[in-house]
């Protein structure tokens, strides 16, 4: 989750996918289970790639409660083993981040990292309820272009008549779209597969979703893997802001323990954050930039939101936040235009990825009440707008309720294997750690320099493919990460020095 048109635009990875073709004829149909697939393909702009599959529409009910009520229609994809006569009869679920991804959207951006898992398992995607093609609930403005409300320039009470606004449009009833109901349909669809039990691999929030199908069906769970780690007991938003400062200080640790860095940079690079921030804030800037697409020169305006959207998302991936130094210090000089083309990149790119009805379903009926004013988030890069956002629209959204030990952590004999990166600004290892402390057959490995997100990393998915293989994740030799390594700080637009 974030924070404004900027900051709520996204919270992973900068992923887009659809499945493309007319429908082929019945003979081209093929089962799995009780569900009948057809061929589509997969693709995504920014991983260059198609993936081949196979997809199927699978209905359920809205409300659990009333079976014969309204059905909405879940988009699934299956992925067969690449080895099909030695597969395995316990797929792989992969569970999309967010909340608000879809995970048929994500995945051409991460097939590669699961050509080991794919030689014995199908893997099976669902987009959850409420993201991509499975009912999604997006909220919109005038232009039909996803809209999140603003906390820069909107009161709370403007907030909440955006969120009642987008409830009031959707064809849907929003109480029945959080994580309980997404884990009773992941569960119907095993069923209709016919696998008695299955793997889950979650992402950033999909490990929220993970551990919750481990608590409610444990018979059918044979093991997770978590990257990003989510734990139940955390309310979703309540710590980004000092989690992100945490990240920022051992990034910006790095660059003063270079010389060239250092040396280009000054001593102090989140007082020069601070101070820009400080200043957008008073004055937002007017900008002749460079739009980052179509290259054609275009004015804007630069405010302290969006330094703060971009910080915030350029510190998920190390090679992205290597730039963080030079393009906030180019600002400080006043020299805006390398920031704000690149925060219209983002705002371009994740614009269109999350559902924030989705997101209001899941977090308004699990972590809102939850939600606290923190001192100490008075002083960081996002402070406390996410909360002031969220619980201004949360008052106006009609939710749900979570089961009373949704916020329990899970405690399970499953074999797990636990992933964090180092620089992670939103699910530090520390979460990792705590997760782990009550999964006796669990592994944590926390990976040098890295961020949020680490199935593609280094030796990560031949890790992955043992664990899947072996359900034993204490037994993996992990030196392989031994050999991961910072990214330099970009002290020129040209690099890093050598």
């Amino acid at each position: 989750m974030h924070t404004s048109r900027h900051l709520l635009a996204g919270s992973a990875a900068l992923l887009l996918a659809a499945c493309h073709g007319a429908p082929p004829p019945a003979d081209t149909l093929r089962h799995y289970g009780e569900i009948a697939f057809e061929p589509c393909t997969l693709t995504t702009p920014y991983a260059g790639n198609n993936v081949q599959a196979q997809c199927a529409r699978f209905e359920v009910a809205e409300n659990p409660d009333a079976p014969g009520g309204r059905r909405i229609a879940l988009n699934l994809a299956w992925l067969p083993a690449t080895s099909e006569g030695a597969a395995t009869a316990d797929p792989v679920f992969f569970l999309a981040g967010g909340p608000g991804q879809a995970a048929v959207e994500v995945w051409p951006s991460i097939d590669a990292a699961f050509a080991e898992v794919r030689k014995q398992r199908h893997i099976i995607l669902v987009d959850q309820r409420g993201t991509g093609q499975s009912h999604p609930l997006a909220c919109l403005d005038a232009e039909g272009n996803n809209a999140y409300g603003d906390i820069a320039d909107a009161s709370e009470e403007a907030n909440r008549r955006f969120a009642l606004r987008c409830a009031e449009r959707l064809d849907a009833d929003t109480r029945f779209y959080t994580t309980t109901d997404a884990v009773r349909d992941l569960d119907t669809v095993r069923q209709a597969l016919g696998a008695e039990t299955i793997n889950l691999v979650g992402g950033s929030y999909g490990t929220r979703v993970a551990q919750q199908y481990a608590m409610r069906y444990p018979q059918h769970t044979r093991t997770i893997a978590l990257d990003g780690v989510v734990p139940n007991t955390l309310a979703l938003g309540s710590e980004h802001a000092r989690n992100l400062d945490a990240a920022l200080a051992l990034q910006f640790q790095r660059c003063q323990q270079l010389p060239a860095c250092a040396d280009r940079f000054g001593s102090d690079l989140r007082e020069q954050l601070r101070s820009l921030m400080q200043r957008l804030a008073q004055q937002p800037q007017p900008v002749e930039y460079r739009e980052p697409s179509s290259g054609e020169l275009r004015q804007g305006t630069l405010d302290a939101g969006s330094v703060a959207g971009l910080t915030r998302m350029f510190s998920y991936a190390p090679q992205a936040a290597a730039l963080l130094p030079l393009v906030l210090n180019e600002a400080d000089q006043g020299r805006y235009a390398p920031l704000m083309s690149l925060a219209q990149l983002l705002q371009n790119q994740l614009g269109d990825q999350f559902m924030h009805g989705m997101q209001l379903s899941v977090i308004c009926a699990e972590d809102a009440d939850l939600l606290q004013t923190n001192p100490a988030d008075s002083d960081t890069v996002l402070g406390d707008a996410m909360n002031v956002l969220l619980k201004a629209q949360c008052s106006a959204w009609p939710s749900g309720k979570r089961p009373d030990d949704f916020h329990a952590p899970l405690t399970s004999e499953v074999p797990a294997l636990l992933l964090s990166g180092e620089l992670d600004p939103v699910t530090p290892p520390r979460y990792g750690d705590h997760v782990l402390e009550s999964l006796p057959n669990g592994r944590h490995l926390t990976l040098r320099g890295q961020g949020h997100g680490t199935f593609a990393v280094g030796c990560v998915p031949k890790l992955m493919g043992r664990f899947l293989e072996s359900a034993d994740a204490k037994a993996l030799d992990a030196a392989c990460l031994d050999t991961l390594d910072y990214v330099p700080p970009f002290t020129s637009f040209n690099g890093w020095e050598p």
